[in-house]
């Protein structure tokens, strides 16, 4: 049970007092109630009525006293659930105050799973009455199940018959005669607990200085570590080391991962490092095992839990240390609802609660570079790969000079290395970070371009699956017979490559290949990613084609040639971090070459060799092209040596949109380093229907951004059917 449990805390609140209590919705804040005689304090969980309903919600504190007594409600009983942590609740109002969301917003992503709440469903089995009928009426059968039962522990009326050898009749005849009785069993944990004592793996003399680096801050308050390891060189088992720890000291360890159903490997390596399966959280999970995960991580049961961003908002008992792998990864930033970034509120977590948070990463992100070096990080260095591998030859093919022959994607020197590596017996990987056929679609005659009804979006078109689909909003369409433009008929054609037209290249070009497609569509759920993977893993296929989810830690031993088919793709565009995300993912993608005794090589098809990244990536500089980025980062005081924030506004009427986006910047904030850009059309400008008009306002690192945002917007009420959605670190400008 968590340390404010009821046995270990006096009641705070009794008989009538004024409480304040947040409701997971998004409101202002907590709203005062009285209670209902019994003793509450903060962290319960409790029953509110809300207008003509009942809410559950959480005692957050004392009432604020600004409305009369005899208008307050009454809550309901308390429920038999833990409490809300008190470090749980202080980092939902750290989140909300730096998010500029309302506390109850953030409240809900902690309260997740309201089943959790309800009393858990114990096990009823049956037992030998301890005040038995003096005569029962007594059967050779009945005789046999009082015997076995004799010697047995409590059963299920199914297994005690089948012990005894009767029908289960028999035992519910006992039972009513009373010579057995019904007895309620705790559930059993649903996680087993980690195995210290097994075999660990053996590390090299750099991974374990950072290893021990890592042992001795587990249990000594708040810290921040990054483990800077190139691709393939354990990063892995070094953490796990600082999770033995915290284990031995009886604490819970969150990892943070930032494609969880994508996960297969990391899971088995963590399963036979100690014996059992973590604890997952992640959307994909059905709601029994979200329930009682939930419960068993309030519980403390849960010792070891691996999940996605929203893991962060688990109600744990006691947490003792955060790890957020692959750190610099987009997956980590949420942009629908409450806009937070999961490595930066883990950080957060881990000061809340004085606690250490580890981060790793092959690319490390510029924000926590700079961290390192203005020496609020620690760094921790894993040069070389393991085992003796080496990381692989990177080289850019310039496309001006060897490009693929006319109506194909890949150039004469990728297909010949894919020849080499099939021919060696070994395996190769095409990256396209482009889903579909191709993505985009236009009429031979006219011109015309098939567009989402309801997005700034082409549609994408999918072979396999028949469709021209909008990847923003989910519409879709079959191919049209006629161009509704200019009504030529099958006049459309394909233009561009997506993953499915390369594989189908591909697959031309080597036909006796097995070849595989990895998307986010072929993927759906963990369950077809494990699959896919351990068909990789175990040499059932030889091509495998992909988009970035290839690009997420994978360990295949006998892959050695990847080629990226447009690795220009994401530099251009208004994206500050542009460049700086290109070379990460791509370093991540070549980083699944050669990570065993095979050297690997990997081809970048360019139209800009020249290119800072490309020359970056080929050269191995990876410090002095962050050194770089930081520089031009600096220069213009953009994050991290700046602040940044995105007002989106959205509405269903444009005209009234506009209006009240100029309303907005009449009432712009002004001062020395404050500029407001805007309003302008969001590069999406048309999302599932609702325009999109965008501010960003950039400041210096000195000023306070959210009470800044907050004098704004507190001057101008939004309209009815306008949002407002600010976006504080905004990592994506669509």
């Amino acid at each position: 049970m968590p340390a404010e449990s009821f046995t270990s805390t006096p009641p705070f609140f009794n008989g009538s007092d004024r409480i304040a209590v947040l409701l997971p919705l998004p409101l202002a804040g907590a709203y005062d109630y009285l209670c209902a005689g019994q003793p509450l304090r903060p962290g319960d969980f409790v029953s509110a009525p809300l207008g003509g309903r009942w809410v559950t919600g959480v005692v957050w504190g004392p009432g604020r006293g600004d409305v009369e007594p005899s208008r307050l409600k009454r809550v309901g009983p308390r429920l038999e659930a833990s409490p809300l942590p008190k470090v749980t609740r202080d980092f939902i109002d750290w989140v909300a105050s730096y998010t500029l969301a309302a506390p109850g917003a953030v409240l809900k992503m902690a309260m997740s799973v309201p089943s959790a709440l309800e009393p858990a469903a114990g096990q009823t089995a049956i037992r030998l009455s301890a005040a038995p009928p003096e005569a029962p009426r007594m059967t050779p059968s009945r005789r046999k199940v009082v015997e076995a039962l004799a010697a047995l522990p409590p059963l299920s009326v199914t297994d005690l018959a089948r012990e005894a050898g009767v029908g289960p009749a028999v035992v519910r005849g006992l039972v009513e005669a009373g010579v057995l009785e019904t007895v309620e069993l705790p559930r059993p944990s649903r996680f087993s607990p980690p195995d210290l004592d097994r075999p660990r793996a053996e590390l090299s003399p750099a991974q374990r200085d950072a290893a021990d680096a890592l042992v001795a801050a587990v249990g000594a308050g708040f810290s921040v570590s990054l483990i800077d390891g190139v691709t393939g060189s354990g990063k892995t088992e070094v953490y796990f080391e600082a999770v033995a720890a915290a284990l031995a000291q009886g604490a819970q360890v969150l990892v943070l991962l930032p494609e969880i159903a994508l996960s297969s490997q990391w899971l088995e390596r963590f399963k036979r490092r100690f014996g059992v399966a973590p604890a997952q959280w992640h959307s994909e999970l059905g709601d029994a095992a979200r329930r009682d995960t939930w419960r068993a991580v309030a519980e403390g049961d849960a010792k070891v839990v691996v999940g996605a961003r929203s893991a962060l908002f688990l109600p744990f008992a006691d947490l003792g240390l955060v790890v957020v792998d692959e750190e610099h990864d987009q997956a980590f930033k949420q942009e629908d609802g409450v806009s937070y970034h999961a490595r930066d509120m883990a950080v957060v977590r881990a000061r809340l609660g004085g606690i250490p948070a580890v981060l790793a990463s092959a690319t490390p992100s510029l924000e926590t570079m700079a961290n390192v070096q203005g020496g609020r990080y620690r760094l921790l260095a894993l040069p070389d790969r393991h085992a003796g591998a080496v990381l692989p030859e990177i080289r850019a093919v310039d496309l001006r000079r060897q490009p693929p022959p006319r109506g194909r994607w890949l150039s004469p020197v990728v297909v010949q290395a894919l020849e080499e590596a099939f021919a060696a017996g070994e395996q190769a990987m095409l990256y396209l970070n482009r889903r579909g056929y191709a993505p985009l679609t236009l009429c031979r005659s006219c011109g015309h371009r098939l567009q989402c009804p309801h997005c700034t979006a082409w549609l994408v078109e999918h072979r396999s699956a028949g469709r021209l689909i909008c990847h923003h909003c989910g519409y879709h369409i079959r191919l049209p017979p006629q161009c509704p433009q200019c009504e030529a008929e099958d006049s459309f054609a394909a233009c561009g490559p997506g993953v499915e037209r390369v594989a189908e290249e591909a697959q031309f070009l080597f036909p006796t290949a097995r070849l595989a497609v990895m998307t986010s569509d072929t993927c759906v759920g963990p369950g077809a990613a494990a699959e896919l993977v351990q068909a990789m893993a175990e040499h059932r296929i030889d091509l495998l084609v992909g988009t970035q989810i290839v690009a997420k830690g994978y360990h295949f031993p006998l892959l050695t040639v990847v080629g990226v088919v447009d690795a220009d793709l994401g530099l251009e565009g208004g994206d500050l971090r542009a460049a700086e995300r290109t070379h990460q993912l791509l370093s991540q993608v070549a980083g699944r070459a050669g990570r065993a005794e095979r050297p690997g090589r990997v081809f970048l098809q360019t139209w800009q060799p020249e290119h800072p990244v490309m020359r970056a990536l080929c050269t191995g500089s990876r410090d002095s092209f962050i050194a770089r980025e930081a520089e031009l980062r600096r220069d213009c005081a953009m994050p991290p040596y700046g602040r940044l924030a995105a007002l989106i506004l959205s509405g269903p009427d444009a005209a009234q949109l506009d209006g009240f986006a100029a309303r907005l910047s009449r009432l712009a904030p002004h001062g020395e380093g404050i500029s407001v850009l805007g309003p302008a059309p969001a590069p999406m400008a048309l999302l599932r229907g609702r325009h999109r008009r965008r501010f960003l306002v950039k400041a210096p690192r000195s000023e306070n951004l959210q009470q800044l945002l907050r004098r704004w917007l507190a001057q101008a009420v939004a309209p009815s059917g306008v949002r407002v959605q600010v976006d504080v670190d905004p990592y994506s400008f669509f």
